[in-house]
């Protein structure tokens, strides 16, 4: 049994759960804590538990998080990342977004490049990366079978994402969505945290981008669009470490880091 499953309240269990928990959430660290707690899914709970349970060979001696991932970055970040869910044998097994996966090797040697990271790589937890200005999260905090959420998923999981967004907003300038299903997710939650949302929405492509004007005490935001550093985006050059590191490069400034 995981840790998570073993001291489980049964109130995470409830769909509503991440609605009405992360609506109370006073700062990130809370935040944080509360989405570490969370139950809601039973397909993405029982898949998450099953990998760190099975394994793979080569993580064998791996204690696996198995539980869902929070953001990772400072609280005052200007700049949001946002990608799609942890990996099984990345975040879910690190504990880290974005952490012990290609995925992750790709995006934080970019970060590291355009001064964003302490250091290119990202292995663990406690292995001393720090981000400088910039918060990388997701839609979906539990890694999903086939790295395919449902649409039920992604909805019961987004009010932590809405949250996370709603305490980054007064200092927030700039969000990178990494393909398309981060991009559609993007627009009722920035929505929601107070910005006017483009009527269409924009067109999702490498290098989009749209501007939402400043609104009451929000500033104006910018959204840039990127394909998704999978493997198989890197692997068939769709999305090659120049077009990468450019896009960072253009965020960084539009956030003023």
């Amino acid at each position: 049994m995981s840790e998570a499953a073993g001291g489980a309240r049964p109130d995470t269990e409830d769909a509503a759960y991440p609605a009405r928990r992360a609506a109370h959430c006073a700062g990130l660290p809370d935040l944080d804590a509360a989405v570490a707690g969370c139950r809601a899914c039973p397909r993405l709970v029982a898949w998450r538990e099953r990998v760190a349970a099975e394994r793979r060979a080569a993580f064998r001696d791996w204690d696996y998080w198995a539980r869902p991932v929070p953001g990772f970055g400072p609280p005052d970040a200007s700049l949001a990342v946002v990608g799609l869910a942890p990996a099984a044998h990345g975040g879910n097994r690190t504990g880290r977004m974005f952490t012990g996966d290609a995925s992750g090797d790709f995006l934080f040697a970019a970060l590291h490049e355009v001064g964003l990271a302490s250091q290119p790589t990202a292995t663990h937890r406690d292995d001393g990366l720090e981000l400088y200005g910039v918060r990388v999260t997701a839609p979906v905090h539990c890694a999903p079978p086939q790295n395919r959420p449902t649409t039920g998923e992604r909805d019961t999981c987004r009010p932590w994402l809405e949250a996370e967004l709603r305490l980054l907003a007064p200092r927030l300038r700039a969000v990178v969505a990494l393909g398309g299903f981060a991009w559609q997710t993007l627009w009722p939650v920035l929505g929601a945290a107070g910005w006017a949302v483009p009527r269409p929405r924009p067109a999702f492509g490498h290098g989009a981008e749209a501007v939402l004007p400043a609104a009451g005490d929000l500033g104006e935001l910018r959204v840039l669009g990127s394909y998704h550093p999978s493997q198989r985006n890197t692997f068939t050059g769709t999305l090659t470490r120049e077009m990468f590191v450019g896009l960072l490069t253009r965020a960084r400034e539009l956030a003023g880091l």
